[in-house]
């Protein structure tokens, strides 16, 4: 991956002030309650740029705006960024180091940059409208590298306070710093280039940036975040499903059909995913059951073809092509609709939800883990939709750049 400094456009703190109330999360994280609580943070959110209520002629004007009244400062000098997220899981601190650099943009086919899930249609048409109206490239997409003797993660270990430290709407931290020294520059360009990258988060924002590459052949780049795949804080949440508008459903009737390639036991208490077993939930009560593949079923359900053993391991993989699509009739055309399943991190979240009856069922999972997302890319696999979700999301606004400036 060729990776390259950037002059960056940072907030100043002496005009925005707290520089948690301009920093916002990514835009497919933000729905209409969250986009009002943004909104109503601070007249310079970031949200105002990257999901505007008013539309994207009007971010291009509030840009303009923003950077005429100094709103922004840009660096002086090209830099790359260390940045660092600091959260809590299960009750333990956990700090996830990185950088944001400028990433060459390729295709897929080169194998440089891979991706792990599939996109839709319609996030990159969006997308691909807010960047032909503002020229700036807003979003960071969350890169995932090895890095097996920590020699990256060295390199961009920075020193002193940081330039930026925020708290993001879930109360973790985030801190930004800035290298400039040319030849530390140069030590991670060098680590970076023969290094292949994976898409963590992102996959349309990097689409988006493609394809408006292929129009305009200067904009090479695309705003990234490298973080190490081996290192500690890679945290993947599974994104657990809740189904609804399915025709006749009834548990018991789900259950009994698919007797034939599952175990079912009682619900776990407290209600939780379980290592190699789906949960499902219904009804108020709420009923439901904990589901195990029975000795040998795994080779008797209708895979697709073509698909690798690292791949059917997958509990978002067993949950689809063996009870959602067999039993419910939920295509593959239905989930790219998203006719019928929403998604949440939350387990909790997903049985209260249930048990208010505002979905029919709730189908509780397994994360994906990061050696299971490797053996799969490395397989040049992509994963179901959905399939994991990185925590915590990183934050719009910590730097930005705009399109063909060095």
């Amino acid at each position: 991956m060729r990776v390259r400094p950037f002059r960056g456009y940072r907030f100043d703190p002496a005009k925005v002030g707290d520089m948690s109330s301009v920093l916002a999360p990514p835009y497919d994280q933000i729905g209409p309650e969250t986009q009002a609580r943004l909104y109503e943070m601070s007249p310079w959110n970031i949200v105002r740029l990257t999901l505007p209520r008013e539309g994207y002629a009007a971010a291009r004007a509030t840009l303009d705006a923003w950077r005429a009244a100094g709103i922004f400062e840009q660096e002086r000098a090209p830099a790359i960024y260390p940045y660092q997220q600091v959260y809590v899981v299960d009750g333990a601190p956990v700090t996830r180091r990185g950088f944001v650099a400028l990433g060459e943009l390729t295709e897929y086919a080169e194998t440089v940059v891979q991706p792990h899930e599939r996109t839709h249609a319609g996030p990159k048409e969006d997308r691909m409208r807010l960047l032909e109206a503002t020229a700036a490239d807003l979003g960071l997409v969350f890169m995932l590298t090895q890095d097996p003797d920590g020699s990256l993660g060295r390199a961009t270990e920075p020193a002193g306070s940081p330039l930026v430290e925020a708290r993001d709407l879930r109360g973790e931290t985030h801190r930004l710093w800035r290298l400039t020294d040319p030849g530390v520059i140069a030590r991670v360009q060098a680590l970076m280039a023969d290094r292949p990258v994976i898409i963590a988060d992102g996959h349309h924002r990097y689409e988006t940036a493609l394809a408006y590459r292929r129009a305009h052949p200067a904009a090479r780049d695309k705003l990234m975040a490298f973080f190490a795949l081996d290192a500690p804080g890679v945290t993947i949440f599974a994104n657990h499903r809740l189904v609804h508008q399915v025709d006749g459903f009834a548990l018991d009737r789900l259950l009994a059909r698919a007797a034939e390639w599952f175990e079912a036991r009682p619900l776990p208490t407290p209600i939780r995913p379980e290592p190699g077993a789906i949960v499902v939930v219904a009804g108020p009560n709420p009923d439901g059951a904990l589901l195990r593949l029975r000795p040998g079923a795994a080779a008797r359900i209708p895979w697709p073809a073509g698909t690798s053993s690292a791949w059917r391991r997958l509990a978002v993989s067993v949950l689809h092509e063996a009870l959602l699509k067999p039993f419910l009739d939920i295509t593959d055309d239905k989930l790219d609709r998203k006719s019928h399943v929403d998604y949440t991190a939350d387990a909790d979240e997903a049985v209260t939800l249930v048990r208010k009856g505002v979905y029919q069922a709730g189908f509780l999972i397994d994360p994906t883990t990061p050696a299971e997302l490797a053996a799969v890319v490395a397989g040049g696999e992509l994963m179901p939709q959905k399939s994991t979700h990185f925590y915590p999301k990183l934050l719009d606004g910590l730097v930005f750049y705009r399109l063909n400036e060095e």
